[in-house]
């Protein structure tokens, strides 16, 4: 589903650990009920939770093959910049209008997970002030709408048709140009 932004969000990007597949595997398997008792608390929040699986994890925690279209990130090297690739085996997407309900669910996901997983980058989005950037600029503005701005992969593989493939790069920015800054007095 293509919606516009939430004012609220929690990215979770975990590693499960050797030995903790069932403890993922149930976890999977009851994430929509977790999603479904904390949204309970605010029915028109709009709390959802998407759930993607890597490909070192799908064989460990699915038990299957995975899809033909699923392997690791490679890293890619530019002239100027690199996307490294980065750990992660699972990835929660948490969304909602109210961050209490996104924090909540994101709790009751690592509370569960506890022992099994390593939780390697967790990112809070938030809506600030008029869409602008932390920087204050107006973020996004070149950004595609509608229908340009879908960029879902759709898989009609045998037994994965309609799912999606997601690639996700840790932002890594420089503290040295974020310190650099000008702060006005």
């Amino acid at each position: 589903m293509l919606g516009p932004l939430t004012e609220a969000a929690i990215f979770l990007v975990v590693t499960v650990e050797e030995g903790g597949e069932d403890v993922a595997r149930d976890l999977l398997a009851d994430l929509s009920g977790l999603t479904r008792a904390v949204g309970f608390r605010g029915p028109g929040d709009g709390l959802t939770c998407v759930a993607g699986i890597g490909a070192a994890a799908w064989p460990r925690v699915v038990g299957d093959e995975p899809p033909s279209g699923l392997h690791p990130f490679q890293e890619v090297a530019g002239a100027r910049h690199t996307a490294p690739a980065t750990p992660g085996d699972l990835l929660f997407h948490l969304r909602a209008r109210r961050m209490d309900l996104c924090f909540e669910l994101a709790t009751l996901i690592t509370g569960r997970l506890a022992g099994a997983v390593t939780v390697v980058d967790e990112v809070h989005g938030f809506r600030y002030f008029d869409q602008r950037d932390l920087l204050g600029f107006v973020d996004g503005t070149e950004n595609p709408t509608g229908a340009a701005a879908a960029a879902a992969v759709l898989s009609d593989e045998p037994g994965f048709e309609g799912g999606s493939y997601v690639v996700v790069q840790k932002y890594v920015h420089d503290m040295d140009a974020w310190n650099a800054l000008p702060v006005e007095e």
